[in-house]
Order: structure tokens, then sequence, then C-alpha cells
């Protein structure tokens, strides 16, 4: 099954990412593998992987960046940003956090309209947010 569906993306000249199976990616030749904040293992760089293999991971807080950081991820998530929660970054958090990163940052969580703007002056690689892109809730152009 994750054959065919690596062979689907391939055609279509998108990439493949498999959650947290550093293994059966690296066995599958897969393009990569997302790493989730919960994954601490440091053992994932004693892989031999192919030039094109990507790691990208996800991280809440300064530790758990720095474990992506040890993991080799090549991009990072960094979430929540905005409030949407009772924990979130918030903008000076996503500042302080990108000091310590040398990687892509992708910015998720409570992204809108108004927040947009101000997350371009932070320096972030991109951002996600699925209430920006609602068709229902999405800001006009």
């Amino acid at each position: 099954m994750i054959l065919e569906l690596r062979n689907f993306f391939r055609k279509r000249g998108t990439k493949f990412f498999l959650a947290n199976n550093v293994k059966l990616a690296v066995k599958l030749n897969l393009d990569g593998v997302y790493l989730p904040s919960f994954n601490k293992n440091l053992l994932i760089r004693l892989y031999k992987f192919r030039n094109n293999f990507s790691i990208i991971g996800s991280a809440h807080n300064i530790k758990e960046l720095r474990i992506k950081l040890n993991q080799g991820c090549g991009e990072i998530f960094l979430s929540p940003v905005f409030k949407k929660k009772s924990y979130y970054l918030g903008l000076y958090g996503l500042i302080n956090l990108m000091q310590f990163n040398t990687k892509k940052t992708i910015a998720l969580g409570g992204i809108d309209k108004t927040n947009r703007k101000i997350l371009d002056l932070t320096g972030v690689f991109g951002f996600a947010a699925i209430n920006y892109f609602d068709k229902k809730k999405a800001p006009n152009k």
C-alpha cells in the first residue's frame, strides 16, 4: 500500500513523507520522514540517508527545538504561534526560538488575516493554517 502511494506521488511530482518511522521510510526509498514533537530518539542520525532524503519535525519549545536540531531536521514546524489554546508561543516566543534555529522554520497555529502580515516580519520560511485557507473564512485578496 505504501509503495503504491509512493509511486502515485512520484508520478505527480509530489514528495511523500512517512510519519515517525525512519527505518521504514529509508527501506521503502521514500522522500523523507516527519518526526513529531514527542519523538525524542537521537539514534536517527545513525541511519544512512540518500542525498535528497528530508527530515522534518515539529517543536513547541526550546527543549524540543534542540532535539529536532540534533535529529538532523532540515525543516521545523513551530506551533502554536498565536492564541488558539491556553498555551501559545506568541510573536516574541517565536522570534526567541528562531534565534536558536538555523533551519527553515514553518509557523503553525492561530494564523489569520491580521497576524499573517506580522508573521512576515519574523523571517519564517512559511506558514500553515487551516482557517486561513478555509473557503468560508478565507481572507479576500
